[in-house]
């Protein structure tokens, strides 16, 4: 059974990074959704089963949250264009809204496949720490 309340941790862990990662160093940006499957894997009650549903769920959130963020804040920069230059503001709008939806999908699928590689990650490290300590006693 998935655990959603680490699906949820692990897709604010997955845009934050990602977005982080995107302005500041941007050929790592694939880190965010990895780490966030991780995290939702690792600190979930799920089974190892559940393991990459989880972490393409966080992916799949994450870059919904990712999308949204984008639309809505090129979409404030397009309005305030669009106060300025009527015709230049229509068209900025409209490329936004066509950026914003294409960012989206992609975000959407990449944050899906590497969060589920970060759920086979975490489910990994979760089992072998068990071992571990298991193996110790």
């Amino acid at each position: 059974m998935i655990d959603w309340k680490a699906v949820g941790v692990g897709s604010l862990i997955n845009a934050v990074l990602t977005i982080v990662l995107t302005i500041s160093v941007f050929p790592l940006f694939f880190l965010g959704p990895i780490i966030g499957g991780l995290v939702a894997t690792y600190i979930g009650s799920g089974e190892r089963k559940d393991a990459p549903v989880e972490g393409a769920l966080t992916g799949i959130i994450g870059g919904l949250i990712i999308g949204i963020l984008f639309i809505a804040g090129f979409g404030a920069l397009s309005a305030i264009i669009g106060l300025i230059f009527a015709k230049v503001g229509i068209v900025a709008g409209t490329i936004t809204l066509i950026v914003g939806v294409f960012l989206t999908v992609l975000s959407i699928l990449v944050g899906g496949v590497l969060g589920a590689v970060g759920g086979f990650i975490g489910a990994e490290i979760k089992e072998n720490g068990r071992k571990e300590v298991e193996m110790e006693h």
